[in-house]
């Protein structure tokens, strides 16, 4: 009885491995349309995910976004099958096209074999395209170069502007400082210790500074701003390049801007900064040679810089 089971089964078996091939070369050679039939519906929805996932990667890097590696690779990869089956378009043409009249049934059989192992390679790599947890991911921010501390040079003004300085930006009630004083007597400087120091002490995600001057250019101050961030506009218009600049700095949950040699108001929904209530992450260190414009500003803590006195100097 034992022995008959076995039999039985080993017969099974070898009937299983003889019937399945025989049925699919039968299929090769009479099914030829039902294999152009699933593979051009399978070329259709490759396309389409090759299509959809690159739409994805294009808004990533307009965000000035690192594409994935292995996304980078899938479209790759899925770009090269797409090229690479017009042979197998062209052969199935002309076969389709004298079909009727004088089928090549070898010639047939074997282009059903390349079409059915095609059409599963382009199956299996449209499955790949919806098993990416994410498309892209955040571009770490190019670092300033911040003087270093050893050529910063405290003076008793000095010191007592950046101690109060330092102490509002830890302050939450304080969105906006501005640093004022004569020109010449290192505003500029005192704001880049106070940028290096910031970074240190981890006070801030990202620390960005711009200079401003008496006739500030926002396209100029937008492009200094983006290439920190590594951010590209692509010929956007300047409110375009605004708008694409604040939903970028939105994404920093803690970031100081520093903004050098002010001489009028600042618009900074025009430049592209979120501030106050769009942005509650957002510090505004602002340098300016008259107290009048932090006052017109509305700076939450207004900063004095004088110049040496005989004995520093």
């Amino acid at each position: 009885m034992a022995i008959e089971s076995v039999g039985g089964s080993i017969a099974s078996k070898i009937a299983e491995l003889l019937v399945e091939p025989a049925i699919r070369q039968f299929r090769y050679m009479f099914c030829f349309y039902n294999f152009v039939q699933e593979f051009d519906e399978q070329m259709m929805n490759l396309a389409l995910a090759f299509y959809r996932l690159q739409d994805a990667v294009d808004v990533a890097k307009r965000n000035a976004e690192e594409i994935e590696i292995d996304v980078n690779k899938w479209l790759e990869d899925a770009k090269n099958e797409i090229e690479g089956v017009n042979r197998l378009q062209n052969e199935k043409r002309e076969i389709g096209s004298c079909f009727t009249w004088c089928p090549n049934w070898m010639r047939q059989f074997k282009l059903s074999n390349a079409l059915a192992k095609k059409t599963e390679t382009l199956r299996k790599l449209e499955e790949n395209s919806r098993k990416f947890p994410k498309v892209s991911h955040k571009a770490p921010l190019q670092e300033i170069k911040f003087l270093p501390s050893k050529e910063f040079m405290l003076s008793k003004s000095s010191e007592e502007a950046f101690e109060q300085i330092m102490k509002a930006l830890k302050d939450d009630n304080v969105n906006m400082i501005g640093l004022y004083g004569m020109g010449g007597v290192g505003k500029t400087t005192l704001v880049n210790e106070v940028g290096r120091r910031a970074k240190e002490l981890q006070l801030f995600d990202e620390v960005l500074m711009a200079t401003l001057s008496q006739n500030p250019n926002v396209i100029d101050i937008q492009d200094r701003k983006a290439d920190r961030l590594g951010l590209r506009f692509d010929k956007m218009t300047e409110e375009g390049r605004a708008d694409l600049l604040w939903q970028r700095l939105k994404t920093e949950k803690k970031i100081l801007n520093i903004l050098d040699d002010v001489w009028k108001d600042i618009d900074f929904q025009e430049i592209g900064i979120p501030f106050g209530d769009d942005h509650r992450g957002c510090k505004i260190l602002l340098t300016t040679r008259h107290e009048d414009m932090c006052s017109y500003i509305k700076c939450k803590e207004k900063v004095f810089l004088g110049v040496f006195s005989e004995e520093e100097a």
